[in-house]
């Protein structure tokens, strides 16, 4: 029977701790979606205005679209998910679902 070495077993231990750290501080997807709607936008419709307006189709410099975060998309309309970032688990390793306050 064979012993592992020392240096062996830390950096498998670091390796299950990396993944837990990126796994718990991912990010959930982002959408840009028609909140009155739920359909999936381009994402320039969910960017605001730059200052002076372009000569687009009228547009006044405000946003159509709002940023949904997780969820899924099925015919072109988001589900699951929420427009709030802080409500969507991301599902880590190890998370701790609440946030305080």
């Amino acid at each position: 029977m064979r012993r592992l070495r020392s240096s062996t077993v830390v950096l498998g231990g670091m390796g299950v701790l990396a993944a837990t750290i990126t796994s718990c501080g991912s990010e959930p997807d982002k959408r840009c979606v028609d909140p009155l709607t739920s359909e999936k936008l381009p994402s320039y419709e969910c960017e605001s205005g730059n200052g002076s307006g372009s000569s687009g189709s009228g547009s006044s410099g405000t946003a159509r679209g709002s940023y949904y975060y997780g969820g899924s998309v099925s015919d072109n309309k988001v589900s699951g998910g929420s427009f709030d970032k802080k409500a969507v688990d991301t599902g880590g390793f190890g998370c701790s679902g609440s946030s305080g306050g």
